[in-house]
């Protein structure tokens, strides 16, 4: 039996095909066995987010904080100014130096009308909010890679074409069905319709109706896998697993109060019918709940043979551990923020509250905002250059960095009310607002005599 399972153990096979199934009873036992978890979206859900404490704690963590960031929708009048803003956005990802913060708000100033735009729909559907679309999208772009948003417009009359509901659809319920004879390296648009399937109920989503957002995703075929995203859940499933169990078997050590083995007889074997008394005697103990009722008398000399490990030989809080980390390396989140013994002082919780803005919430709100801009917000008449854009600059988390920019502000040769846009507050048309300003007196530059070089080397000396 030795060289049938153990040496196939040894050896660090994983998957093996028995015809001894004590053997391979053994060989599941002590390990030797995959993943079970499956490759599917509702295994993502119900696994992940429902059962998992660390997945649902780091995913709630960042829907909470994907929809406190403000957002507006604003009208562009220079394409040029915008174009150059969204290159800064996108080379900084909302991590900006002093200088690059106060570049963005002149840019913004330069790219956007002053007032913002009405938003154009209160509320996307009767029973949710925005906050609600904002915090599903977060959680099921993480969870399953993929984004399904459904608007509805009249087909006929003057709002034809215009969104009047919009919907997120479950991700996990998703398929995308492509069109007949479609050609997924050449047509412009392989996808026929999206179909939402609940058991054996289906139903149909025009293609045109639905903005699809998904994750990078680099496995091609020609059967359209690549038009779902890759869901960062998928590379997570043996963690996910190893956590659950490590849960279970602490509520089953918990629940049998220890260990579990083997009584037998010391000095000789046990018959038959002691067996059978002794277990009926531990089995009546277990279930009585007197005081005394745990001590009982043997007319044999018994031990016990010890089949399992206990808590402190496992260590199952060390993998505990472990796998949280890797939840949140995948997921791109802090597990500084999880409220463990870990998780550092003040200062190190500061910056991880920020790094995560920066890192995955201000990513993927760009992706939610370049989509709805196209797909759903250029829809509405009077909308069409206009586009929906959130400011991670206003959480408190990046407070820090305006602070620095109203003191680099102080310094530099701008006009009090290039200050007041870069702070956000309306301009003024009194006298002197729209001028530049020396530090010394507070003097106007055309009052001081100050040249066009003077000017140029004051302002490379500050930056």
């Amino acid at each position: 039996m030795k060289d049938n399972l153990f040496n196939k153990f040894w050896n660090g096979v994983s998957e093996k095909s028995f015809t001894n199934t004590f053997n391979k009873a053994l060989y599941e036992f002590i390990g030797g066995q995959p993943a079970q978890y499956d490759q599917k979206a509702e295994t993502y859900l119900e696994k992940g987010y429902r059962i998992n404490p660390d997945i649902y704690s780091v995913i709630t963590q960042m829907c909470d904080k994907t929809k406190a960031v403000p957002y507006s929708i604003k009208k562009v009048k220079d394409q040029g100014a915008q174009s150059k803003l969204t290159s800064l956005r996108n080379a900084t990802n909302g991590n900006y130096s002093v200088k690059q913060l106060v570049d963005k708000v002149m840019l913004e100033t330069k790219a956007y009308d002053d007032k913002e735009m009405p938003f154009p729909l209160d509320k996307p559907n009767p029973t949710q909010t925005w906050g609600d679309i904002i915090s599903l999208y977060k959680l099921f772009l993480k969870l399953t890679g993929n984004v399904y948003l459904f608007w509805i417009s009249p087909e006929n009359g003057a709002n034809s074409g215009t969104p009047q509901m919009l919907y997120i659809l479950p991700s996990h319920k998703i398929k995308i069905v492509l069109k007949k004879d479609a050609d997924v390296l050449y047509d412009e648009s392989p996808i026929d319709y999206y179909m939402m399937i609940e058991g054996n109920q289906s139903l149909k989503f025009a293609a045109e109706n639905v903005i699809h957002i998904k994750t990078t995703n680099p496995f091609f075929d020609m059967q359209g896998s690549h038009l779902y995203g890759l869901s960062p859940i998928s590379a997570l499933l043996r963690n996910i697993e190893s956590s659950n169990e490590a849960l279970n078997n602490n509520v089953k050590t918990m629940k049998n109060s220890g260990v579990f083995g083997i009584l037998s007889g010391k000095e000789a074997p046990l018959n038959a019918e002691q067996a059978t008394q002794l277990k009926q005697k531990l089995m009546d103990m277990d279930k009585d709940t007197g005081r005394l009722s745990k001590i009982a008398g043997m007319s044999v000399p018994v031990e016990f043979t010890r089949l399992s490990l206990d808590t402190k030989d496992l260590q199952p809080f060390e993998f505990l551990k472990y796998d949280q980390k890797q939840i949140c390396n995948v997921l791109g989140w802090s597990d500084s923020l999880l409220n463990n013994d870990d998780g550092g002082k003040y200062d190190k919780q500061k910056e991880e509250r920020k790094r995560v803005i920066t890192d995955n919430i201000h990513p993927d709100l760009i992706q939610f905002q370049e989509a709805m801009t196209y797909g759903f917000i250029r829809k509405f008449k009077g909308y069409e250059n206009c586009i929906w854009e959130f400011d991670i600059t206003e959480l408190q988390e990046m407070q820090e960095d305006y602070k620095a920019m109203v003191e680099w502000m102080d310094k530099a040769p701008i006009t009090p009310n290039e200050k007041r846009t870069a702070l956000k507050y309306e301009t003024l048309t009194i006298e002197g607002m729209d001028a530049v300003w020396m530090p010394a007196g507070l003097k106007r530059i055309d009052e001081v005599g100050v040249t066009n070089e003077d000017f140029e080397k004051a302002y490379k000396d500050i930056i």
